[in-house]
């Protein structure tokens, strides 16, 4: 009987000293890779929610080059990379200009500021203060600068930084968007490989559900977030270079930012309609920009409906929660985690309380039989 029992003790301490050693090996093995992979890490998730927005769109164009999947695929990442680059380029030129030209009048004394009208000082709370500082920027400029100093110092460097952050940013979405074509042209084989994992994870009953509702939840949020404050970002873009708004191109930054944060762009566009009347003249044109103003900064709440939700199982707002808390906490791409994340949750969730609803009862599906009461 002893011997039985040492024997047993012996073979589990080698079991358990092999399981415990392969987990080791699995956990450094899984540790060491995601170090590896880290550096890449933002700009392969960046590919892969755009391979998954675009790639309806590239199977369509795919069907009519006879289903050349890599020429579709590079003729959407040009289309792409010029769709992106020239509003940029011309938003990037406004800005740069209006900056030189400010930064030669400063240096020449030569920019002037417009005094307030007497009804600025008015204003509620703000009204005398702003006046003050106003006039003596009209009257003074240099000294204004001078007794503002560290404050115009810390703005410099923000905006620099904000500046340099948003070219960094910019140059690793166009990057993505080529490592997006490769993805896209090697589509169908790599949708089967990330199907096989959910099937691995979730089951195959599941796992057709998980990966479509994945796949909705990302283009939704591409398609109603994103999509929709580009659009609205690029029609008040063009608008301002239009009318010949200074900073144009940071204007529309500042719109697509505030866009993406989901909040309204009326706080840009008010300023502008205030700064088009107050700088010219009551004229036709001025009431031409003032409407298109307004109707291109109302625009969201046609297109959000349109886009955000569409073809997912999980309702609009929980969507919309999920990509404003990833926001929050991973930024821009947590939008696209957050967003599918809090839909799987909430679709795993309700499936479960649907399940506990269906088999409440003891009784077999088939079964159209009293059940026995307890007394009996």
């Amino acid at each position: 009987m002893q011997k039985d029992i040492a024997l047993i003790r012996k073979h589990l301490k080698h079991d358990l000293t092999e399981v415990l050693i392969r987990f080791s090996l699995i956990i450094f093995l899984v540790v060491m890779s995601v170090r590896i992979f880290s550096p890449f890490m933002g700009l392969m998730v960046w590919a892969l929610i755009l391979a998954v927005t675009l790639y309806p769109l590239h199977q369509k164009l795919a069907t009519k080059l006879g289903g050349k999947q890599g020429r579709a695929a590079i003729l959407l990442v040009l289309s792409g990379i010029l769709l992106i680059g020239i509003p940029t380029v011309i938003l990037g030129t406004g800005t740069a200009d209006f900056v030189d030209e400010t930064h030669t009048a400063f240096e020449n004394n030569t920019l002037t500021i417009k005094p307030p009208a007497a009804s600025v000082a008015e204003w509620p709370v703000v009204g005398k203060k702003l006046h003050a500082a106003w006039t003596l920027a009209a009257n003074d400029l240099p000294a204004l600068l001078e007794k503002m100093q560290p404050q115009v110092s810390n703005f410099s460097k923000a905006a620099l930084s904000f500046v340099a952050g948003t070219a960094s940013g910019l140059f690793m979405f166009l990057f993505a968007l080529i490592i997006a074509g490769i993805m896209m042209a090697f589509g169908e084989s790599g949708s089967e490989a990330m199907l096989r994992i959910i099937h691995r994870m979730a089951g195959p009953e599941k796992g057709d559900q998980l990966q479509q509702l994945s796949t909705a939840t990302i283009r939704s949020v591409a398609m109603g977030v994103i999509g929709v404050a580009f659009i609205q970002a690029l029609l008040l873009g063009i608008g301002f270079v239009w009318a010949d708004i200074p900073a144009a191109g940071l204007l529309a930054i500042i719109v697509l930012i505030l866009g993406i944060a989901q909040i309204p762009p009326t706080l840009i566009t008010i300023p502008v309609i205030a700064f088009l009347w107050w700088s010219g003249d009551s004229t036709l044109s001025n009431v031409f920009f003032t409407v298109y103003f307004v109707v291109a900064g109302l625009a969201d709440n046609v297109l959000k409906p349109l886009f955000l939700g569409r073809g997912v199982e999980a309702p609009m707002p929980i969507i919309l929660l999920g990509a404003l808390g990833g926001m929050v906490t991973a930024g821009l791409v947590g939008l696209f985690v957050g967003g599918v994340l809090l839909a799987l949750g909430y679709v795993i969730f309700m499936d479960w309380v649907n399940a506990g609803e269906d088999g409440g009862s003891d009784q077999a599906p088939g079964d159209t039989t009293d059940p026995i009461p307890a007394n009996e």
